[in-house]
């Protein structure tokens, strides 16, 4: 069964511009465009001047996003790039950590899958708390990663999934690592091999 309350499990708030930093890098999917322009407002109305050294990433996912180019293309940000996948934006983001300065400020808005693996390099290059900003939006489907083989499985939004690595069915636990950015998956008839609870769509 799924457990709540366990402490691992991340908690998201609204995100509210930081208009202490001197650099600020926003990373969006889908539905996350929206927060992302609250910020961009926040920051035009504390402190304009931070405006020139804002940068945006933004992917519209699979779903879509409701943030056309053309909507963030008049923030007035320093720069505003569009990728065709998650996988790129993270790609590039990378490459700007490599680049970036003491008092980067990082906001990151869309699903918890792509949170975890932005939160995951931003701590590679020792970002810490204090600097990182997240609020999730959009679907709850999960990165589930295998305690037997430590194949992760993509996109999970049932309580019971079977691994793409070892084809055991796993129990999605509500054990988070950010160190993987994933929650953890448990074999879940190893007692009673083949019997399984019903499999139910919770991460919608």
């Amino acid at each position: 069964m799924l457990v709540t309350g366990i402490k691992s499990k991340p908690v998201y708030a609204p995100l509210r511009a930081d208009t202490g930093g001197r650099y600020h890098l926003l990373l969006g999917f889908g539905q996350g465009g929206e927060p992302l322009l609250r910020i961009l407002d926040e920051l035009r109305l504390g402190k304009p001047r931070s405006l020139a050294q804002t940068r945006i990433f933004y992917t519209p996912g699979r779903d879509g996003g409701a943030s056309a180019p053309e909507t963030f293309g008049a923030s007035g940000a320093a720069e505003t790039r569009f990728f065709d996948s998650s996988g790129l934006l993270l790609q590039e983001f990378r490459s700007t950590l490599e680049r970036s300065l003491m008092g980067t400020r990082l906001y990151v808005a869309g699903p918890e899958s792509f949170i975890g693996l932005a939160m995951k390099i931003a701590l590679e290059f020792n970002l810490n708390e204090d600097e990182i900003r997240a609020q999730e939006c959009g679907t709850l489907a999960r990165r589930v990663r295998c305690v037997h083989c430590r194949e992760t499985t993509e996109d999970v939004r049932t309580n019971i999934v079977r691994c793409v690595g070892c084809d055991r069915w796993l129990l999605v636990r509500d054990h988070y690592s950010r160190r993987l950015a994933a929650y953890m998956g448990v074999m879940v008839d190893a007692e009673a091999p083949g019997e399984l609870p019903q499999i139910r769509e919770v991460f919608l």
